[in-house]
Protein backbone atom coordinates (compact mmCIF):
# COMPACT_ATOMS: atom_id res chain seq x y z
CA UNK A 1 0.00 0.00 0.00
CA UNK A 2 1.32 3.45 -0.91
CA UNK A 3 2.23 5.64 1.62
CA UNK A 4 -0.73 8.32 1.32
CA UNK A 5 -2.68 5.78 1.42
CA UNK A 6 -0.84 4.07 4.87
CA UNK A 7 -1.53 7.70 6.28
CA UNK A 8 -5.29 7.93 5.41
CA UNK A 9 -5.51 5.40 8.28
CA UNK A 10 -4.05 7.90 11.22
CA UNK A 11 -6.86 10.17 12.14
CA UNK A 12 -7.06 12.95 14.59
CA UNK A 13 -10.22 13.80 16.33
CA UNK A 14 -10.74 15.84 19.36
CA UNK A 15 -13.62 13.60 21.01
CA UNK A 16 -11.31 10.37 20.32
CA UNK A 17 -7.91 10.10 22.61
CA UNK A 18 -8.17 14.22 23.27
CA UNK A 19 -6.98 14.54 19.81
CA UNK A 20 -4.06 12.51 19.70
CA UNK A 21 -3.38 10.60 16.34
CA UNK A 22 -5.20 7.24 16.38
CA UNK A 23 -5.53 4.49 13.80
CA UNK A 24 -9.23 4.61 12.14
CA UNK A 25 -10.77 6.51 14.33
CA UNK A 26 -10.20 3.85 17.49
CA UNK A 27 -9.21 4.41 20.33
CA UNK A 28 -5.06 3.38 19.37
CA UNK A 29 -2.87 6.07 19.79
CA UNK A 30 -0.35 5.96 17.57
CA UNK A 31 2.65 6.86 20.13
CA UNK A 32 1.44 3.24 22.05
CA UNK A 33 1.57 1.09 18.75
CA UNK A 34 5.04 2.53 18.02
CA UNK A 35 6.21 2.00 22.11
CA UNK A 36 4.90 -1.71 21.30
CA UNK A 37 6.85 -2.07 18.47
CA UNK A 38 10.01 -0.27 19.84
CA UNK A 39 10.01 -2.38 23.28
CA UNK A 40 10.13 -5.76 20.97
CA UNK A 41 6.71 -7.25 20.27
CA UNK A 42 6.54 -8.20 16.64
CA UNK A 43 4.11 -7.45 14.44
CA UNK A 44 1.98 -10.94 14.95
CA UNK A 45 2.00 -10.38 18.75
CA UNK A 46 0.38 -6.62 18.66
CA UNK A 47 -2.30 -8.17 16.22
CA UNK A 48 -3.23 -11.16 18.40
CA UNK A 49 -3.40 -8.89 21.67
CA UNK A 50 -5.18 -6.02 19.41
CA UNK A 51 -7.17 -7.95 16.94
CA UNK A 52 -9.48 -5.13 15.57
CA UNK A 53 -6.05 -4.27 14.25
CA UNK A 54 -4.34 -4.90 10.62
CA UNK A 55 -1.18 -5.06 9.91
CA UNK A 56 -1.11 -1.83 7.07
CA UNK A 57 -2.36 0.09 11.01
CA UNK A 58 0.81 -0.83 12.00
CA UNK A 59 2.64 0.23 8.85
CA UNK A 60 0.28 3.55 8.79
CA UNK A 61 1.80 4.36 12.44
CA UNK A 62 5.61 3.68 10.93
CA UNK A 63 4.60 5.67 8.07
CA UNK A 64 3.35 8.71 10.33
CA UNK A 65 6.28 8.78 12.95
CA UNK A 66 8.90 8.76 9.84
CA UNK A 67 6.77 12.05 8.18
CA UNK A 68 7.21 13.31 11.47
CA UNK A 69 10.84 12.79 12.11
CA UNK A 70 11.44 14.24 8.63
CA UNK A 71 12.22 17.69 10.34
CA UNK A 72 13.55 20.29 7.97
CA UNK A 73 15.51 21.75 10.71
CA UNK A 74 16.78 20.19 14.55
CA UNK A 75 17.52 22.89 17.16
CA UNK A 76 19.33 21.06 19.57
CA UNK A 77 17.71 21.23 23.24
CA UNK A 78 19.41 23.52 26.16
Amino acid sequence: MPTEELLKRVTIDPAVCHGKPCIRGLRYPVPMLLELMSSGMTEQEILSDYQDLERDDLLAALAYAARLSDAKRVVPAR
